[in-house]
């Protein structure tokens, strides 16, 4: 398997810039799309510093910010953005420019434009108690960073990221995630693993903010799953329970909407799946994982105008976005040993096609027939206190 270090700050390593492909590796296969891997900084305003890894399949592109977290800040698949128009027009942000603290702990808006962030690690919710808003792992840089290409076809690509939030006294959890996906492919898998490093017990709480925008999400856009309990976050977002699977268009001013849910999962490894379907039903993305690993499910509605963010988030997480001592009091925090390890695995799927879409909606029509979902009009336990 060709690897290549790119960052080690165990040896001082450090790679400005790489461009691969199938041709500079020896690893050309017939019928094979192209496929490349690039790297390089970024520079001038906030962005200045970023370093930028940008992988294509041939039909999807991603790109991996290791100063943020290693992070996805955006891509495209077939020509159609996996994107969404942030108000923060200068990023990926270089973390340095991100003061958590900022206005009551709401500074992580800041750098806020992803497409897929992850929150946690020692909190993930709202600010409480010195933790800021969705934690700190997001704006910090990883201290590892590597690409493996697979020997033999078909050649999948994995950038290998590690992440240290770590602070004396206090969290010492190390995060080692592997993004991969294969040429070609619609695809695209993000594996962790989070370790204690103390010598002493730790937690840990992590949600993952896959965030869309236009083309997926628009007027008349639904979002499916196979539900067995939801309710409102709160009385604004109870206002729309009954229209809690669509989006309208854009609305200037909007005042966002988060709705908890517990989904339901094949046996007997509880794979699942939530799908946001576009307008008019030929596109669609679909967020695999397991709620074996991400029990927790949170669908965020940010229809504002475009300029403003008008954004939906799909949110698998260990917790719901409380703040942390309400989710302990319920069990919905992450207990690890020393040297204890907890994974977890999520996988994008890009659909085209009415074939493609309406067979997404029979997989989630086939978990649902476990039992009916029960829908809270109000805020209820076990999501929030009652």
């Amino acid at each position: 398997m060709p690897s290549i270090i790119l960052t080690d700050l165990a040896d001082e390593t450090w790679v400005e810039s790489i461009a691969l492909d199938a041709a500079s590796l020896g690893l050309e296969t017939a019928g094979e799309p192209a496929w490349s891997v690039t790297k390089r900084t970024l520079r001038g305003g906030r962005r200045e510093g970023v370093d930028l890894i940008v992988v294509d399949n041939g039909f999807l592109s991603m790109a991996v910010v290791p100063t943020r977290g290693m992070g996805l800040w955006r891509g495209r698949y077939r020509g159609h953005d996996l994107a969404w128009g942030s108000p923060v027009v200068d990023g990926p942000v270089n973390p340095a420019f991100v003061h958590l603290a900022d206005r009551g702990g709401i500074g992580w808006l800041d750098g806020f434009d992803e497409l897929m962030v992850r929150c946690g690690l020692a909190s993930n919710g709202p600010p409480f108690e010195g933790h800021g808003l969705h934690g700190r792992i997001a704006n910090i840089p990883a201290h590892h960073v590597s690409v493996h290409i697979d020997a033999e076809p078909p050649h999948a690509i994995t950038i290998e990221g590690k992440v240290a939030e770590s602070t004396l006294f206090l969290t010492q959890v190390e995060m080692t995630t592997r993004i991969s996906t294969v040429p070609g492919s619609n695809r695209l898998t993000v594996i962790d693993e989070f370790v204690n490093q103390s010598d002493s017990p730790g937690s840990m709480q992590l949600l993952y903010h896959w965030n869309f925008g236009p083309p997926y999400l628009g007027e008349g856009s639904e979002f499916a799953a196979p539900i067995e309990i939801l309710a409102p976050r709160d009385p604004r977002a109870a206002e729309g329970i009954d229209r809690w699977t669509t989006y309208g268009p854009p609305e200037p001013g909007f005042a966002e909407q988060a709705y908890f849910a517990r989904l339901r999962g094949d046996q007997p490894d509880s794979r699942t799946l939530a799908m946001l379907k576009a307008p008019g039903g030929d596109q669609a993305v679909v967020l695999r994982f397991q709620t074996a690993q991400l029990p927790c499910f949170t669908l965020w509605k940010c229809t504002r105008g475009l300029r403003e963010g008008y954004v939906t988030g799909l949110e698998p997480a260990t917790n719901y976005p409380n703040a942390r001592p309400v989710e302990a009091a319920r069990g919905r925090v992450v207990s690890l040993e020393p040297r204890g390890i907890y994974r977890a695995e999520t996988t994008l799927e890009v659909l085209e096609g009415r074939e493609a879409v309406s067979a997404a909606e029979a997989e989630i029509a086939r978990i649902q027939a476990q039992g009916p979902p029960t829908i809270h009009p109000r805020p209820a336990e076990p999501f929030t206190p009652g």
